[in-house]
């Protein structure tokens, strides 16, 4: 069966960037005032980065469903009999609704699987799923192996405040009634256990405190200083503190993979200026 692997712009990359890994992607949408960007085509992270220190407004969305539309089509012309989608979480985004409703209007067979999360996890598991396929997995046996890096993966974040996050209901309503974190430093998470929402883990009261205590949190999941796990360190215009913060994690996960980017514009829109992550897997 002749099977395409899609995904979003959540990954961080452009469409071209991702169809360059064999993939397809659809971009995301950033939006102000009376104008709508696609995410990676019509601004990168960097200019939404400028927006946000300009002031801005900004607001996400899914991709336009005329997009998904125009992709899921020409899929099928090409012969594909299906679509294997890992987007953006459903915790995050509408968009698996609107891929799954887009599909059966266009009449291809389709199946998802959910990751809970978004950026470099996403990016991952669909260039994960499509190398397994080509191995000669079948989709059940793929999905469970996404499942089991979905148990080893983890989004820590450490916003500057909770501004962003409530004002784009992008917070458990828990999370979002506590006023009182708006004086100190919540930790919050994105994961499995969230179900792909974002929720207070734990609050310090010193931006120092609260990077100590993500070392702790990941010191009871990461095993073997790190071996075959990847961490990234984000950052929203933050890069020196995302240098230090990898700095740190390498003294105690000294065998793991590491990379530090600029936040994805569709979650850093919403965490803020200032606004450090860490998002780490087991790869499987």
């Amino acid at each position: 069966m002749k099977v395409a692997f899609v995904t979003d712009s959540g990954t961080g990359l452009s469409v071209k960037e991702v169809e360059a890994l064999g993939c397809y992607s659809v971009p995301l949408q950033i939006s102000y005032d009376d104008v709508s960007l696609l995410e990676n085509e019509d601004i990168n992270v960097d200019g939404v980065y400028k927006l946000m220190q300009e002031g801005k407004m900004l607001k996400t969305s899914l991709a336009p469903v005329g997009k998904i539309e125009e992709l899921f089509t020409r899929l099928k012309d090409e012969g594909y009999e299906k679509i294997f989608a890992v987007p953006i979480c459903s915790g995050l985004s509408g968009t698996i609704d609107a891929m799954q409703m887009v599909a059966k209007q266009v009449g291809i067979d389709f199946d998802y699987f959910d990751n809970h999360v978004t950026a470099m996890v996403e990016k991952y598991m669909v260039v994960r799923a499509k190398n397994l396929y080509e191995e000669g997995k079948t989709l059940d046996e793929i999905k469970v192996i996404l499942s089991e890096i979905c148990d080893t993966t983890n989004t820590l974040l450490i916003p500057n405040d909770l501004h962003h996050l409530k004002r784009g209901g992008r917070l458990t309503p828990l999370a979002a009634t506590l006023g009182g974190l708006l004086k100190i430093k919540p930790i919050l998470e994105i994961n499995k256990k969230t179900n792909g929402k974002i929720d207070v883990l734990d609050k310090v009261r010193t931006m120092s405190r609260a990077l100590d205590r993500t070392v702790e949190i990941m010191k009871k999941e990461i095993l073997d200083g790190g071996t075959g796990y990847s961490i990234t360190v984000a950052h929203v215009v933050a890069e020196e503190a995302g240098k230090g913060l990898i700095e740190k994690y390498q003294e105690v996960f000294p065998n793991a993979k590491y990379d530090l980017i600029k936040l994805v514009s569709v979650v850093g829109v919403h965490t803020g200026l200032g606004c450090l992550a860490v998002q780490y897997y087991k790869q499987l």
